[in-house]
């Protein structure tokens, strides 16, 4: 794979989110935001799980970023990026 097919390909992050309780739903609205491809409630050490897809990091932040400051029930949130994936269909 060449460098110049890397730069088409967008990244895409995993969002592992906590919030207080009873407020993940409010995260799954994020479904809305540009770049947010999946948002779900899940059960276990975090509340939700957001995927974001971007075509550069900067892009990335700043989903990430508008996605929590709308969000004042996020406690915490652990970012996974993967690269080299195709876009989600």
């Amino acid at each position: 794979m060449s460098n110049k097919d890397l730069r088409r390909k967008s990244i895409r992050a995993f969002v592992l989110v906590r919030t207080k309780p009873g407020t993940s739903e409010d995260i799954v609205r994020s479904r809305r935001i540009r770049g947010v491809k999946i948002a779900n409630s899940v059960f276990g050490r975090y509340d939700a799980v957001v995927v974001i897809e971007a075509k550069t990091l900067d892009e990335l932040k700043k989903i990430i970023y508008e996605m929590v400051e709308k969000h004042q029930n996020v406690v915490h949130t652990e970012t996974l990026i993967s690269l080299f994936q195709p876009l989600l269909e």
